[in-house]
């Protein structure tokens, strides 16, 4: 295992695969949140787009999970023909530095370490994303972009918030377990003689 500085871990991994991830990552996000959602609230959905940047930020890191988010949010307004919602891709972006901050605590799933202790220190992360991300970040951008009356923004962030930590933590944790023994079993493969 390569010792990594803090500035390392939070760039993430960059290189032709984290490129390609992050393309195909936003397009499935986009697709997804508008194909493979269930409305809860106007304009705010249960999603299994949430799954995407779980999978991106455990292998990748922060910026490439915030990458994903962001342009994958772009990706669903434009083909859900709902009008370009900046605030909400901004807010996206931002809780995709939460999920994909496993290194930042020692979560490294593409060497196999994800253990009870990391499945922890995520599900917190998860839930105050959510609530900087859709709590204070959206609304902030909601008043710049659109001077809009923020008591819906605020509304649509709650349940958003709500539906957002349960897709990341009740599909997240297992699927990110899942990862870890499959990377764990990969690198524990010996010659044979």
């Amino acid at each position: 295992m390569k010792k990594r500085s803090f500035g390392q871990m939070f760039l993430g991994k960059w290189n032709t695969m984290t490129l390609v991830a992050v393309a195909v990552g936003a397009a499935l996000f986009g697709v997804l949140m508008v194909f493979g959602s269930i409305p809860i609230f106007t304009n705010t959905y249960l999603t299994s787009a949430m799954i995407i940047p779980v999978i991106v930020g455990g292998l990748f890191g922060p910026i490439p999970a915030f990458a994903t988010m962001l342009i994958g949010n772009f990706v669903a307004d434009l083909i859900g023909g709902w009008g370009f919602w900046f605030d909400w891709s901004i807010g996206n972006g931002v809780l995709g530095l939460f999920i994909g901050a496993l290194p930042l605590y020692g979560a490294r799933i593409d060497e196999g370490i994800f253990t009870v202790t990391h499945a922890i220190i995520y599900t917190a992360c998860c839930i105050v994303g959510n609530a900087i991300a859709f709590g204070i970040v959206t609304p902030v951008m909601t008043s710049i972009f659109y001077a809009a009356d923020l008591e819906i923004t605020f509304i649509q962030a709650f349940a958003g918030g709500i539906a957002n930590t349960a897709v990341l933590v009740i599909v997240g944790i297992p699927l990110l377990f899942l990862f870890a023994n499959r990377f764990k079993k990969r690198s524990n493969l010996k010659e044979e003689d």
